[in-house]
């Protein structure tokens, strides 16, 4: 027997515990220790089965080393049914995490227990996949349509309170997960019950599952798995349970042929690759306990309210006591919704506003701090005013940060006596929710001073992204690229709103233009004003979105912009309309119809090449560093795995092709990327890149 799956008899009780670090995955060898000592508890006179994991969970699911690869038997489905058809009682004892795989093997054996803390779930989804070892036949014979329904298409962790409720779990208690096993498999024996194998149990009535299927498929803005998965629990209510199980893995197999299923698997792998740099390897981060954050705005609380959910000291710098306070009531506010979601207790609640926060109204309150971030007006000649200050004030070691969006980190680094402590640490706003930050790299930006900057975004649980400097970084200096090719569209015949349901439909969440109603149009027209002295005379920059702000109309703060807004319901501003046709006459344009797919193809084109020059450039070390920054900080939809990734699943010679074509008309705008023509030229992928520097 091997190790991996322990043995022991307890009385009649066979105790089969896994031991698979770190988290117990469904690996090849784990599944034949399952089977193998299932036969050997029935051939060695045990009256009943208790399941369990050592360390610190359940299984977590599946092993990802065998992601894509065929299955090799007994594969999870064989494991689930086989403890299923076991002719003695089985009860799967949990804790930690049982998810995905785990929580169908859980659902195989008869009975389920688990200690307080739990969790359990069925996140396949988030892969582009659907539970494909009976868990979308067997959740909802246990908890019915709806928590079934809800359950699978999001893939969210149920705790284990909820999942008693829902029947998911049989009895919840504190103690140790093998004791606790033990004493309900005791309790069986005497009260002489048997097995209770899950598919027996009946299953919910079917209801009207197109339109379920409908809404589920809107909800996730055309990611199909959710949508699938409605047609697998769709089989569990109609169809006998072996037949159901074979059209569950009929529709995991589709799935499995999917670009989205192509596009999720790298988006999980490239999450957990992009914050491992070979040049941080063996490199010690400085301390990162005490945040100086200077300025209170939206960003600077955000900031600070990051960094105290993640258990650090934060003193706060504002120009004025009542300025102080202010950013403080942002930061209680912030931290209020944090308590109302359940993130944190009063207790703990209490401990940040009182104790971990320091409210000060000069820099000099920061000469302690290990890391001081300012989050200031978006001006050079402010920030380089800070920083030559803070250089007087910081004690040696301390690491100094601009979260600038667009400024060159290097001329601000210049204003100190030592550029090595300098580095830009890019939040997006709000700090405290979106999970992107940039870790902008100077010049002379010492290795522990990067690697203190992704410590930092470990601590407040971000992906982080190493970019270089230039004029917007890696997010920005793509968003400004792509959002020209919208403003072109619009100048030769498209209308914002029609450019918005378009790039909707690919999935965003929100066109360009809703989102910068969200920001702010303020926030474009400045940087269209700072960029203006240096602007390229052959550059296409529209007026009427000036026009608009010159107006005081800014967008959903002024409640009117590219759209009229009334709460949250927004409807198309003639206004708008009216000032593109007034510039289309000025300019001599005549304009041409637009089709959406036409709009979105445009749109990703111009998104691509300028990533790939990113990569070029060396601003991106990787393309999938592109990939993260676009995913986590500009909403492309998760399930295309990223811009470059998107590029590779069309075919690069596509994307070129395209590029080329639109150059015949405007060349200055549509100038290929190097790096594209290089990877065409040569048959190579986005991927290929990602793989070499890995």
């Amino acid at each position: 027997m091997s190790d991996i799956v322990r043995y022991d008899r307890i009385g009649d009780i066979a105790v089969l515990t896994a031991d698979n670090p770190p988290v117990n995955a469904l690996g090849h060898a784990v599944r034949v220790g399952l089977v193998t000592a299932l036969d050997r508890a029935v051939a060695d006179g045990a009256r009943a089965v208790v399941l369990t994991c050592a360390g610190r969970t359940w299984h977590a699911g599946a092993d990802i080393r065998e992601f894509g690869k065929p299955p090799v038997d007994p594969w999870l489905p064989e494991v689930c049914n086989r403890t299923e058809a076991c002719p003695l009682p089985v009860v799967a004892a949990l804790h930690g995490t049982a998810l995905g795989g785990g929580l169908e093997v859980a659902m195989g054996a008869h009975y389920r227990v688990a200690v307080p803390g739990t969790r359990v779930g069925l996140p396949e989804v988030h892969l582009g996949i659907l539970p494909g070892a009976g868990g979308t036949q067997r959740l909802p014979r246990l908890a019915g349509l709806d928590a079934s329904v809800d359950i699978i298409t999001t893939g969210r962790h149920v705790p284990a309170a909820e999942a008693l409720s829902l029947g998911i779990l049989d009895r919840v208690a504190e103690g140790e997960p093998r004791a606790l096993g033990l004493a309900f498999a005791q309790d069986l024996l005497a009260q002489g019950a048997g097995p209770r194998p899950t598919r027996d149990l009946p299953p919910p009535e079917p209801v009207d599952f197109d339109a379920l299927y409908d809404r589920v498929l809107k909800k996730g803005r055309g990611q199909l798995s959710p949508a699938t998965a409605v047609r697998a629990i769709q089989a569990a209510c109609e169809l006998p349970f072996e037949d159901g199980l074979a059209r569950e893995r009929a529709l995991f197999n589709e799935l499995m042929e999917t670009d989205q299923r192509k596009g999720l698997i790298h988006a999980f792998f490239a999450e957990r690759q992009v914050s491992k740099l070979p040049e941080l390897e063996g490199v010690t981060a400085r301390d990162c306990e005490h945040i100086g954050v200077i300025g209170g705005g939206t960003m600077g609380a955000g900031i600070a309210t990051a960094a105290l959910l993640a258990g650090l000291n934060v003193t706060l710098v504002e120009m004025s006591k009542d300025a102080a306070e202010t950013a403080k009531g942002r930061i209680g506010g912030n931290l209020k919704g944090a308590l109302k979601r359940g993130k944190i207790t009063p207790e703990a609640f209490d401990h940040m506003m009182e104790t971990a926060l320091t409210l000060a109204t000069g820099p000099e309150a920061l000469t302690d701090a290990d890391v001081i971030i300012e989050a200031v007006f978006e001006d050079m000649a402010v920030k380089k005013e800070l920083f030559a200050r803070l250089d007087q004030i910081a004690r040696p070691g301390a690491v100094l940060a601009t979260n600038t969006s667009y400024l060159d980190v290097n001329e601000i680094a210049r204003a100190t006596s030592r550029p090595e402590d300098v580095i830009g640490l890019h939040f997006f706003s709000p700090a405290h929710v979106m999970k992107l930050l940039e870790v902008v790299v100077a010049d002379r930006t010492a290795p522990d001073v990067v690697a203190t900057g992704f410590a930092l975004g470990k601590a407040l649980k971000k992906i982080t992204v190493r970019a270089g400097v230039c004029d917007g970084f890696i997010g920005n200096r793509i968003l400004s690229v792509y959002r020209a090719a919208a403003d072109h569209m619009v100048l030769d015949g498209a209308s914002p709103h029609q450019i918005d349901a378009a790039l909707e439909a690919f999935g965003f969440a929100m066109g360009p233009f809703a989102v910068a109603d969200l920001a702010g149009l303020d926030i474009g027209w400045a940087n269209r004003k700072r960029l203006a002295p240096t602007r390229d005379p052959r550059e296409r920059v529209p007026t009427y979105a000036d026009k608009l702000c010159e107006a005081g109309h800014l967008g959903q703060k002024t409640g009117r912009g590219y759209y009229i807004y009334d709460g949250r319901n927004r409807t198309p501003n003639p206004d708008v309309l009216a000032l593109i046709e007034a510039e289309r006459e000025e300019r001599g344009i005549t304009p041409r119809e637009f089709s959406d797919s036409e709009i979105q193809s445009t749109y990703l084109a111009a998104m691509v090449n300028e990533a790939a020059k990113v990569v070029g450039d060396g601003i991106a070390r990787r393309p999938l560093d592109v990939d993260m920054v676009l995913l986590f900080g500009y909403g492309f939809p998760r399930y295309h795995g990223g811009p470059l990734k998107w590029a590779d699943m069309q075919g690069l010679d596509k994307v070129l092709s395209k590029i080329r074509k639109l150059a015949e008309t405007d060349s200055f705008f549509w100038q290929p990327a190097p790096l594209l023509e290089k990877l065409v030229a040569e048959g190579g992928s986005f991927d290929d890149l990602n793989r070499a520097v890995s």
